[in-house]
């Protein structure tokens, strides 16, 4: 579904099932997948790469060289960048930063993530953040610049760690391990949907 007002360029790919709602703008050469919801006001980059079931709510604008990968939400007014050192008397064009926000990512209303950073599956970003670096998964990060006050589980509850570095997620009792800093949902093999960096 394409709202009239909508703007949609030539060489934009849209999966099924996606909403465009009023006054957003998809430059050619956008990938939108399935399943996606793009609210009123969005814009979107010809460089940017949207997976499936992404919610992107009001007024956020996803630039080239932004990579949200499957069921990120990204709250009204969420800001994106590509450029770490913009001078208007400069060009930078196609000198952009890329940034990738990795599966089941929340990014709270309002917050800034400045380009160039890694935020990990299932991370949460709280309103009015400020990110400057790579954000680990399943962490919860507020503040200016943000910083880790905990862990969250998939479906973004709070975990709380045991001293063995076990917790578990009050709605579905999936267990979790904390080791080193990272944390991994149990039963998830490694490459799955367990966490940043468990690639390999």
């Amino acid at each position: 579904m394409i709202h009239p007002t909508a703007v949609v360029d030539p060489g934009v790919i849209i999966g099924a099932g996606t909403h465009v709602w009023h006054f957003a703008h998809l430059v050619g050469g956008a990938q939108i997948g399935e399943g996606c919801m793009i609210g009123q006001g969005c814009y979107v980059g010809g460089g940017a790469v949207i997976g499936k079931r992404v919610r992107i709510q009001n007024h956020v604008s996803v630039y080239d060289g932004v990579q949200l990968d499957d069921d990120v939400f990204c709250g009204p007014s969420v800001t994106f960048t590509n450029v770490r050192r913009p001078r208007s008397e400069f060009s930078r064009r196609g000198a952009y930063d890329t940034t990738v926000v990795r599966r089941g990512a929340t990014l709270g209303a309002g917050c800034t993530i400045v380009c160039g950073v890694v935020l990990g599956e299932y991370c949460f970003v709280g309103a009015g953040a400020v990110v400057t670096k790579d954000v680990p998964a399943h962490a919860l990060v507020v503040g200016v610049p943000a910083s880790p006050v905990g862990w969250v589980s998939r479906r973004g509850e709070p975990l709380v760690f045991d001293g063995a570095g076990r917790a578990r997620c009050p709605c579905d009792d999936d267990e979790y391990r904390l080791t080193d800093g990272v944390v991994r949902r149990v039963g998830v093999p490694p490459g799955g949907s367990g966490c940043l960096g468990d690639t390999g």
